[in-house]
């Protein structure tokens, strides 16, 4: 064991999820410092100067880690988006898009189930 890990042990209450505040953890622990820089710069890259502005990166960010269940990326990316004027509604507005494409994805995998059962369930009558 590491001296770091011995002198970095959790000291705060789990979260409700079971997660430790993220300010306890240490992230990217289990990446190499190779692994960890390519990853870093290929992040930073993504934040270079491009088309779309900070604020839409970051919506588009929170977007990503509603879908993928990266409760720690949300947490970020919603602290950057508020220090980019983000407001709540536009908030609302991120995750109500996200959580209509995410309906249309549960949609879609049933009904291409659906249509490799050859059919198995008849559509529901309205």
């Amino acid at each position: 064991m590491s001296e770091e890990s011995k002198t970095k042990s959790p000291s705060a209450e789990p979260l409700a999820d079971g997660r430790l505040p993220s300010s306890t953890m240490r992230s990217y622990a289990l990446l190499t410092p190779d692994l960890k820089q390519l990853y870093m710069g290929f992040y930073k890259a993504t934040y270079g100067k491009s088309k779309i502005d900070i604020k839409t990166k970051e919506f588009i960010a929170i977007a990503a880690a509603l879908t993928s269940g990266c409760k720690g990326c949300l947490e970020g990316h919603l602290k950057k988006a508020k220090k980019e004027g983000a407001t709540s509604e536009e908030i609302a507005e991120v995750i109500a898009i996200t959580l209509g494409v995410n309906a249309a994805t549960i949609v879609d995998r049933s009904d291409i189930a659906n249509f490799h059962l050859g059919g198995l369930f008849d559509r529901p009558e309205s």
